[in-house]
């Protein structure tokens, strides 16, 4: 019998007597007991009922015990539905209801809320918590850790991940045991990380980036992980000495780098900082190699595909850019309308082909159809150009995309000539309604700290640098831009917030 995942990146756990998991607040749990945790876990939900390709919803903070419920749904092959832990009871709701799940697990604070939801949907609720009487924790501690793996195939569902849904109903993109396993082999090998890594996690694990990037990478390779609730600038720095990589998304490098206290002393010893998620702004990475001589990696990968591309370990990581695409991942540009394959050099729909890419999203095959092509290419609605050395760089998202007057806007051109000007600390570029030209250009920045931003100066640098149709029509200065749990500009809260601008 085989179960892919499960053997390769928990099962080894079972002989490692030394440190697998350091929390917060210093305790450690050996790979040994992790293992018998999962296990256990794997054991109490077979008692519950659960059976192979039933769905599991899980809602609950991030602890050693959370990552453990996920390694018990591959050993048991329950596929596994993180959901993100700021999601109402409304949106809840609708991935249980959607995904069909048997059970939802949530933390005891909202049991009055998503008990009777779960009732609702004909699934059951039970809680997580490190010590709450009842609690799957409670009820693991009392099973046996005999339980033995069940069979599963490299197409067989590991997990349901569903997208933030900005654009309409959230998708539940399905991810096969092969899916995970092929991309975090590869990562492994071209991040260069083995069992001396001990790596800063200070992401979410209802995310693709914190639980599959983060955790199979470094169970696949046999490190160590000091696993941080989420990122508190203090508490990364204090435990940045024990780290050797860190794993991060812009605003955790921003803020580090607003802090006296990191210092290239504190981080001489790393080997490695990675960034993604969202766009990192060639500024931070040029302030963060001044600060520590460190050159961040920064990569392009999304729900649907884990990680497609990466600036190279050994050789130039190039600001701005996200790299090459991944060994085993192909990657094209094409002309968004007719499909067809376009130079370098040219911005387009990025389409990637690979092992990483998903099956299809949950039970709704006329939007697979729509975004799957027959010859498994995925159309990833990002739009990007190569340039003549190879490097992929992301232009933006073709939702994002403005045609103002019957021309093409792309808001990432716009914003990295205006993150470069004096006082702005960042910049996003967005369309709304207008009268005349059907969109208007709107340009939002933020100003840094103590400082004001020339608007003549701005308006001075677009007429030098950009055509006239590309000029934003309005500036509008903010305190900040609204930032989702991941880091990335909620550029549709900005069009709702200015959609009258021009009436």
């Amino acid at each position: 019998m085989t179960n892919p995942l499960f053997d390769s990146l928990v099962a080894p756990l079972a002989l490692r007597d030394g440190t697998f998991i350091i929390d917060s607040a210093g305790r450690e749990t050996s790979g040994r007991d992790f293992h018998a945790m999962a296990l256990s876990f794997a054991s109490t939900l077979t008692r519950l009922g659960l059976k192979p390709d039933d769905r599991m919803a899980v809602q609950v903070e991030k602890t050693p015990e959370a990552l453990a419920l996920y390694c018990a749904a591959l050993a048991a092959g329950i596929i596994f539905l993180p959901l993100n832990t700021t999601y109402t009871t409304e949106e809840v709701s609708y991935f249980v209801s959607d995904a069909g799940a048997a059970l939802l697990v949530g933390d005891p604070a909202k049991t009055e809320s998503l008990a009777p939801l779960a009732e609702s949907h004909g699934a059951r609720f039970e809680t997580l918590d490190r010590k709450g009487k009842g609690s799957l924790r409670d009820k693991a501690d009392s099973t046996a850790t005999d339980f033995r793996p069940v069979d599963r195939g490299p197409d067989d569902l590991a997990a349901i991940l569903y997208t933030s849904g900005t654009t309409g109903r959230s998708k539940g993109a399905m991810l096969t045991q092969n899916n995970l396993l092929s991309n975090a082999e590869v990562l492994v090998k071209e991040w260069r990380f083995d069992s001396r890594d001990v790596l800063l996690h200070a992401l979410p694990i209802f995310h693709t980036h914190g639980l599959f990037v983060a955790c199979n990478t470094v169970m696949l390779s046999g490190g160590t992980m000091i696993f941080l609730p989420g990122f508190k600038t203090d508490e990364v720095i204090r435990w940045l000495p024990k780290a050797t990589t860190m794993m991060g998304v812009p605003t955790f490098y921003t803020r580090l780098l607003d802090s006296p206290a990191f210092t290239r002393e504190l981080v001489a010893h790393m080997r490695l900082f990675t960034s993604g998620s969202a766009p990192l702004l060639a500024e931070t990475h040029r302030q963060f190699e001044e600060r520590t001589g460190h050159r961040i990696l920064e990569r392009y990968g999304m729900t649907e595909t884990n990680m497609n591309t990466s600036n190279p370990y050994d050789g130039e990581r190039r600001a701005g850019t996200v790299g090459f695409p991944l060994p085993g991942v192909e990657l094209k540009i094409t002309n968004p309308e007719t499909g067809a394959t376009l130079p370098a050099r040219q911005p387009g729909m990025i389409e990637v082909r690979g092992p990483n890419v998903f099956k299809g999203y949950w039970q709704m095959p006329e939007k697979t159809k729509e975004e799957l092509r027959e010859d498994g290419f995925f159309i990833t609605g990002d739009i990007g150009v190569i340039d003549e050395d190879g490097y992929v760089t992301i232009v933006g998202r073709a939702k994002d995309l403005i045609i103002t007057g019957g021309y093409n806007v792309y808001p990432k051109e716009i914003e990295l000539i205006l993150d470069e000007q004096p006082g702005v600390l960042e910049s996003a570029v967005i369309g709304v309604p207008h009268p005349d030209f059907g969109e208007g250009v709107v340009a939002v920045l933020v100003p840094k700290p103590g400082e004001k931003i020339d608007l003549e100066t701005i308006r001075e640098a677009m007429a030098r640098q950009l055509a006239r149709f590309k000029q934003p029509k309005h500036i509008a200065i903010v305190d900040e831009l609204p930032l989702n749990t991941m880091g990335k500009v909620q550029k549709n809260v900005l069009r709702q917030q200015f959609k009258d601008l021009f009436a």
